[in-house]
């Protein structure tokens, strides 16, 4: 075991366990293996990669063999850093692809027998919960209403916290609408059309509204404070931001104006699929799914017009490993309680 000095005393040092957790999504799979530490966590070992599992899900309601084998591979991969990273606790955790394809539990078995991965299907509510958990340390002390949004591949989480009468507890409700980038993307286009992507935006705002959360009402939107957390914000960040490579810790925390987002939007519908995929921050792997993001962004914020939202390059891997060091959401809101 290796020491280290501390006056004449060898004292030996304690290795922390080690935590692994990973997120497969409909688009992504994410891992990051850390090492505890007195406030918060170091990060080993991190991993992602787009596999598109959900791909032909919105029209088959089944995994397609040939995305569950290039998601296999990516699994594969993680075990392996798993393995060599020595970690002692893992949480691997499939969401919205895994609950709504018909053989979504049987390509979990099949995950758990060729790489030895034990995916958990989580549901959306838990999704949410856990989503928020991770971003919680972005959220402002005085805030008053907070809206988390995660735009995945296949749906879209919301998660409301509000103090009632202006109290120091927050209550929280989530809410999941059953549209994300690929489902979007696959059922509406790319979005380059203007017309189309105005019918994405009124497709997605009458799901908003068919699950009746609640709206801003007139000049209430300052009161809310609005988090993003998806490729889909932390991508416009980057090309907002003019990264000509992506750089997590200019992206994570900062706040953008929703009209810089707007122009974002408006400059990149005006490009074809390849011009898209030349931003760096964005490549091939996103260039067709961009557009969809941005019509679920332009729909929720129809529903609660706040003038910025802060960009969260973190969420359900970080709120996994939050709640294995023993943290809840009282905990990272640093006071306040969640009933």
């Amino acid at each position: 075991m290796k020491t280290r000095q501390a006056g004449t005393k060898a004292i030996p040092r304690q290795r922390s366990e080690r935590l692994a957790a990973l997120d497969l999504g409909t688009n992504n799979c994410r891992l990051l293996v850390v090492e505890p530490r007195p406030r918060g966590f170091r990060v080993l070992r991190s991993f992602s990669r787009i596999t598109r599992l959900g791909e032909g899900l919105a029209a088959t309601g089944r995994l397609d063999e040939a995305a569950m084998t290039r998601t296999i591979a990516a699994l594969s991969a993680c075990a392996r850093l798993i393995e060599v990273t020595g970690a002692e606790r893992v949480r691997c955790v499939a969401t919205e692809a895994c609950r709504r394809a018909a053989n979504g539990r049987e390509f979990v078995e099949r995950v758990r027998r060729v790489t030895g991965l034990p995916l958990e299907i989580l549901d959306s509510h838990e999704e949410a919960r856990l989503a928020m958990l991770g971003c919680a340390p972005l959220v402002e002390r005085d805030a008053r209403r907070v809206l988390l949004l995660d735009i995945g591949g296949g749906s879209t989480e919301i998660f409301w916290l509000e103090r009632p009468n202006g109290g120091a507890t927050f209550r929280g409700r989530a809410h999941s609408l059953p549209v994300g980038v690929v489902t979007l993307s696959e059922t509406s286009g790319d979005g380059a059309d203007e017309r189309v992507y105005r019918r994405m935006v009124a497709a997605v705002t009458r799901l908003i509204e068919a699950a009746g959360m609640p709206p801003a009402a007139n000049g209430d939107a300052h009161t809310i404070q609005m988090l993003g957390t998806s490729g889909t914000v932390t991508t416009l960040a980057a090309v907002h931001l003019g990264l000509k490579r992506y750089d997590r810790r200019r992206v994570d925390g900062t706040l953008v104006s929703f009209a810089a987002l707007s122009e974002v939007a408006e400059r990149l519908r005006r490009l074809d699929r390849a011009g898209r995929a030349a931003y760096p921050c964005i490549g091939h792997g996103r260039a067709d799914l961009v557009m969809a993001g941005c019509a679920i962004l332009e729909a929720v914020h129809r529903r609660w017009p706040v003038e910025r939202l802060r960009v969260a390059d973190r969420g359900l891997r970080e709120g996994i490993l939050a709640e294995m060091l023993g943290q809840d959401l009282a905990l990272a809101l640093a006071g306040p309680a969640v009933a």
